[in-house]
């Protein structure tokens, strides 16, 4: 074996990179605070501290032919948008048979990585691990953090003057795990993200009354698209991001806003975004919009102030006799075992190559796996990020100078500025950010080579959903099976629906939807030019 890699978590990200360290001819030790593998999708019925935590209820937001391991599809009879513990199953069979679980140490926490003295030579470091109340310290030649960044709760509570006088409950939603408890209640959800929505319309079957508080309004979508087919098969795709990337700003966003407002208008709805161009995350939820429309969800503006028992909010409404507020107000970055001002060399934010890597580091021995968030999914983003990540380890990659990464930095600050209003985020354009890290390790497909030598995949890598496979089909770690994975995945997705047949399965045609939306402005312009004539 070559260099020994220490990986801290076992989740989805920590199982990416063990797997890609064995591929590189790397010694994995991972480090797992639990005792299970799964990270955030191992559901436990309390919050444990310093571990993600999720409830009962939750279900993917991407479907299953988006968020698999690229050389490992779902199978087939699983349903497109899964339950928590059907991912837990799937991720428990890949790690079996990858043979992952003999180079994890479960029940160990890391409470410390340090440089080690001749860090500027060696790249080395010391980390310490505690289990069953005994220490010990390791010297390893990298660290690869994959610990996720749904562990520590932002509960903004000094945003809301009054909040001290409640005397109702209150608590972020990571401790919320079903609704039973709350049969009557009267709940305000602060914050209009994925958690809120779901606990909310979750909670509006039970509770007496439900509230959400938003301060800027959010897109809200179905995981239900055109034509009933999953929304991240019609959505995430090249040609979509193609236009988006060389159309006018001005066309991109007024397009942009029309998809998102396709369903029903958010005006009517008190969901409307204050700024409805940016790419921030939408929500996904089906319920919502009903929930609204039969009363049993409200949307209110922010939260002026609080009372013993009541929220005041900023258009001077009153929502009175509340039993329990629950924060779905997100979460923060921390990891308490090394010392952040590595990651955080500017203004205290956040700021890492690719994010991934560390720029000021003497010797890219340290990255971090799994932080990105993009409307892609996560499962595919972190394979692609641990294959690159180890091979900059190894040495077979190389990182450019500290100055070409930071400039590199900035433009993406720049452009993050532009697309999500705010240059301080982890958010990323899916499909150009794992094109350019496909790139460094020579996995990005060649669509035009494509389109010359093999036509029917190239139209349904191009035109179709950008699924995980079309990040195996060349280079290192290229996967036989990815061209038949690509051309089959409509049947895949459509498979587990077929429980009553009734005709054939229809799939999308891929052009057809393109030639219909570009009819249209083709016809204008035929008529200007036969009116100029």
């Amino acid at each position: 074996m070559g260099k020994r890699v220490a990986i801290i978590g076992a989740g989805v990200s920590g199982l990416a990179t063990i797997r890609s360290c064995l591929e590189e001819g790397l010694e994995p030790t991972c480090f797992e605070k639990s005792e299970d593998i799964g990270g955030l999708w191992k559901f436990s019925d309390h919050a444990e501290e310093g571990r993600a935590s999720i409830y009962q209820s939750v279900f993917t937001n991407s479907s299953k032919e988006m968020m698999c391991f690229p050389d490992f599809p779902y199978p087939d009879d699983f349903p497109n948008f899964m339950h928590n513990n059907k991912i837990q199953e799937y991720i428990t069979v890949f790690a079996k048979e990858k043979n992952l679980l003999k180079y994890i140490q479960f029940k160990t926490l890391v409470s410390s990585v340090n440089k080690r003295p001749d860090f500027s030579v060696t790249g080395q470091w010391d980390v310490t691990t505690e289990r069953d109340g005994k220490k010990e310290s390791t010297v390893f030649d990298a660290v690869l953090i994959c610990s996720g960044h749904h562990v520590y709760p932002n509960l903004p509570k000094e945003s809301f003057p009054g909040l001290k006088l409640f005397k109702g409950k209150c608590f972020h939603s990571r401790e919320y795990k079903e609704p039973g408890i709350f049969k009557g209640k009267r709940v305000l959800v602060i914050g209009l993200g994925n958690s809120g929505c779901d606990i909310a319309t979750e909670l509006s079957r039970t509770a007496k009354q439900v509230i959400i508080s938003s301060r800027s309004g959010s897109w809200v979508i179905s995981r239900v698209w055109d034509d009933g087919y999953p929304w991240d098969m019609v959505l995430v795709n090249r040609f979509e991001t193609f236009l988006k990337n060389n159309l006018p700003k001005a066309i991109s966003d007024w397009w942009y806003k029309k998809k998102m407002n396709a369903k029903f208008k958010h005006e009517n709805y008190g969901l409307m975004p204050l700024n409805g161009t940016l790419r921030k995350e939408p929500v996904f939820n089906d319920e919502l919009p009903a929930c609204i429309l039969c009363g049993t969800v409200s949307i209110k503006p922010n939260v002026k102030e609080f009372t013993e028992t009541s929220a005041i909010f900023e258009d001077g409404t009153v929502f009175e006799a509340i039993d329990c507020v629950i924060f779905a107000t997100g979460y923060g970055y921390a990891y308490p075992f090394f010392d952040e001002s590595i990651i955080k060399s500017r203004n205290n934010e956040i700021t890492l190559f690719k994010d991934i890597f560390p720029p000021s580091l003497e010797k890219p021995t340290l990255g971090i796996i799994g932080l990105v968030q993009s409307l892609g999914a996560a499962i595919p983003t972190v394979d692609l990020q641990a294959r690159w990540a180890v091979k900059v380890v190894k040495g077979t990659c190389t990182l450019p100078s500290i100055t070409d990464m930071m400039n590199d930095i900035d433009k993406k600050m720049r452009e993050r500025l532009k697309w999500f209003g705010t240059s301080n985020t982890m958010l990323t354009d899916y499909i150009n950010y794992m094109d350019e890290l496909a790139s460094f390790i020579g996995a990005k497909p060649n669509i035009p080579w494509l389109f010359l030598t093999d036509p029917k995949l190239a139209v349904e890598v191009f035109f179709g959903p950008c699924s995980p496979y079309q990040f195996r089909l060349v280079g290192p770690g290229k996967w036989p099976g990815a061209r038949n994975a690509i051309l089959t995945q409509w049947d895949r997705a459509l498979k587990p629906m077929k429980t009553r047949a009734v005709g054939t399965p229809l799939k999308p045609c891929l052009l057809c939807r393109w030639v219909r939306l570009l009819a249209l402005p083709i016809l204008v312009v035929a008529i200007f030019l036969a009116w100029i004539q």
